[in-house]
């Protein structure tokens, strides 16, 4: 089959670098599109069962991936020396934060280098990484100039737009979202818009490559101060026995002037809990101080122990028992409800931090029925989920909503466990029950 063409590129190939939750529903609206794919990964496992025609994401369909295969438009691969037969080259590898909570690039690096192999005149490169402002222009474009010798924004080109995915949602797809994009010069700017309106319905080109970036930044920047915001009152209005909820459900009666925000054990996902330190990192190099966005970093950082600690309370308020050798469900994995991506989830940390006091810790997700393989929490990985029946629940000294899914019986949950703890107020429509401590 012909793939769709731009001005530029008659017979255009899009590579997508990196094949997670990002960069294959992109892959996805690409093909549906008409568009000549490629899929690279340095993950076997991945390519392999896309091959198969099957998917390792829970909201896209085995069906989509074996339309995608049967089109002609799409193969998957690891072998990056492919990366030559496309024009435009999509990077969407994860940005995450070392030990000591600075920037790790060294996935945009590593995948920089790759390309820089191959690179030839023409091409246009755009990062859809979350990052920090400048990282396109002073981080990307030395590398892939200095081992190709061709100069970026002339022999080839440089933008940047912003992922913004969000796993599960059924109110927008990947086409329907606006995207952001900011190009290293004009012509980069103009050579990546032809790419991405093939897909897109609505386009926002900006100045530049950084202030594309700073959006993206600023997006989830607002997210996790609000969230922050919340969780503090949480805390305040949990000490005067006042439920929150009801308070933010009241305030959002208001038609204009409030948005509502709601707290949790912790924040989760692959950007809110990460990108606001990507700016106050790179704000040091400014010696302009961040103490809005650290501090609300500090108050979500901090909601497992929290958590942890109204668990040990309930347990001995309401059950006179010891957090020590307490038999505890966790229910939700994923960092948010009725999806499969546990990246960042805080249930690890509230996991290891119950483990540390001694409790014996099940899981139970619907939706993520085996732990995977994760960067700092390895130790859970291949443990199983357990299965929400009357029996068992009776089985757990307490059982702590961790997730909102909308597929668990909160009302078995409430009728046979002990102890319910709920984080969520997953809870709120079962009739008052005594079990039931909202944390």
């Amino acid at each position: 089959m012909n793939s769709k063409s731009t001005p530029d590129y008659p017979k255009l190939t899009v590579a997508v670098i990196g094949l997670g939750y990002v960069g294959l529903p992109l892959l996805r609206g690409f093909v549906n599109a008409g568009v000549n794919c490629l899929g690279l990964d340095v993950d076997d496992a991945k390519v392999a069962q896309l091959k198969k025609k099957k998917s390792y994401i829970e909201h896209i369909p085995d069906e989509d991936i074996a339309a995608m295969i049967r089109s002609g438009l799409f193969e998957p691969s690891t072998q990056f020396s492919k990366l030559a037969q496309a024009d435009a080259i999509l990077i969407t590898v994860p940005t995450p934060l070392d030990k000591m909570r600075q920037p790790d690039l060294t996935f945009v690096e590593k995948s920089c280098e790759t390309i820089a192999k191959t690179l030839r005149k023409g091409q246009v490169i755009v990062l859809e990484s979350t990052t920090y402002p400048g990282t396109t222009r002073d981080v990307m474009v030395p590398i892939l100039e200095s081992i190709s010798g061709l100069t970026a924004g002339k022999d080839f080109f440089v933008a940047y737009s912003p992922e913004r995915e969000d796993p599960g949602r059924e109110d927008f797809t990947t086409n329907t979202i606006p995207k952001v994009i900011g190009g290293l010069n004009e012509e980069s700017l103009r050579r990546a818009v032809g790419v991405y309106q093939l897909l897109i319905e609505k386009l926002v080109p900006v100045a530049s490559c950084e202030v594309a970036e700073a959006s993206k930044i600023l997006e989830n920047t607002y997210r996790s101060v609000n969230i922050a915001m919340v969780n503090e009152l949480k805390m305040l209005f949990d000490r005067m026995g006042i439920d929150v909820w009801e308070v933010i459900r009241a305030a959002a009666t208001k038609p204009f002037g409030f948005s509502p925000f709601y707290p949790g054990p912790g924040l989760g996902g692959h950007c809110i809990p990460i990108d606001p330190f990507y700016l106050s990192w790179k704000a040091k190099e400014y010696d302009q101080p961040t103490r809005f966005i650290e501090l609300a970093g500090e108050v979500n950082a901090a909601m497992p122990e929290w958590v942890v600690h109204k668990i040990m309370l309930a347990l001995n308020e309401r059950s006179a028992k010891a957090l020590k050798k307490s038999k505890l469900l966790l229910v939700g994995l994923a960092y948010k409800p009725n999806v499969d991506d546990c990246r960042e989830s805080p249930t690890f940390k509230i996991w290891e931090l119950l483990e540390q006091h001694g409790a014996k810790i099940d899981y139970h997700d619907p939706h993520v029925l085996e732990v995977p393989p994760t960067r700092e929490h390895s130790e859970y990985a291949g443990k199983k989920s357990k299965k929400i029946t009357a029996a068992n629940v009776a089985k757990y000294d307490a059982v702590i909503i961790l997730t909102h899914h909308t597929n668990i019986d909160y009302e078995l949950v409430a009728k046979n466990a002990e102890l319910v703890i709920d984080t969520r107020n997953a809870m709120s429509k079962i009739r008052s029950r005594k079990n039931i401590v909202k944390a």
